[in-house]
């Protein structure tokens, strides 16, 4: 069993995972508003989507990886949509910080299967993993190798996340609840920005 495929997948899953977009603007928020634990918990989300992704490609999924890629234009238009909704959401909440809001927020579950959902139709993550496996060589491998590949993506991309949210959450304490606000409004027109440049690739006008 060679090893260095574990060692390749683990550097594509931090790579992926540090490129900034919508998902990493809103795991900053959440680990701002609600602390490390939830940031985290949203973070293993995205790692899990992107391991799912590299397994596809690692595997050789031809098939499946065509069919992803030939409806990144819808999936683009919704996931748009909603990071606009989103967005507009973010923009007039309230900063977290009260023993309510603790109380009110969803749980860990829940931010980890809302991101991983959130991920699993961003079409930059369908093109990066198509792009990256097939110029590197490591599409269609399939057996013991391709599920190194895949672990070794979801170990990177945790990573990055387990080092981002420490960070963050270091940060927080620094943070007053008026800076809460405008990260919470910087955040919402990020993600609206994010949203509107997703609606125009899935019209055809980026």
């Amino acid at each position: 069993m060679d090893l260095t495929f574990l060692v390749r997948g683990l550097a594509i899953g931090f790579a992926v995972a540090s490129a900034v977009g919508p998902i990493s603007v809103l795991t900053i928020r959440r680990t701002l508003a609600h602390g490390r634990g939830y940031g985290l918990a949203s973070g293993l989300g995205v790692a899990l989507a992107d391991a799912c992704y590299g397994g596809i490609a690692a595997f050789g999924l031809t098939a499946v990886t065509s069919v992803l890629v030939g409806v990144r234009e819808p999936i683009a238009l919704v996931g748009g949509a909603f990071f606009v909704l989103l967005g507009i959401r973010t923009i007039r909440a309230r900063p977290a910080g009260t023993a309510a809001d603790a109380t009110d927020r969803p749980g860990l579950f829940a931010a980890f299967v809302s991101i991983y959902g959130l991920t699993m139709t961003n079409p930059m993550t369908i093109l990066s993993f198509a792009l990256v496996f097939a110029g590197i060589g490591l599409a269609g491998h399939g057996g013991p190798e391709a599920a190194l590949v895949t672990i070794g993506v979801f170990a990177g991309s945790s990573l990055w996340w387990l080092g981002l949210t420490t960070v963050v959450a270091v940060l927080r304490s620094r943070v007053t609840q008026a800076g809460l606000t405008w990260v919470n409004r910087a955040s919402g027109v990020l993600l609206v920005a994010f949203g509107i440049v997703a609606i125009l690739v899935a019209f055809g006008a980026a």
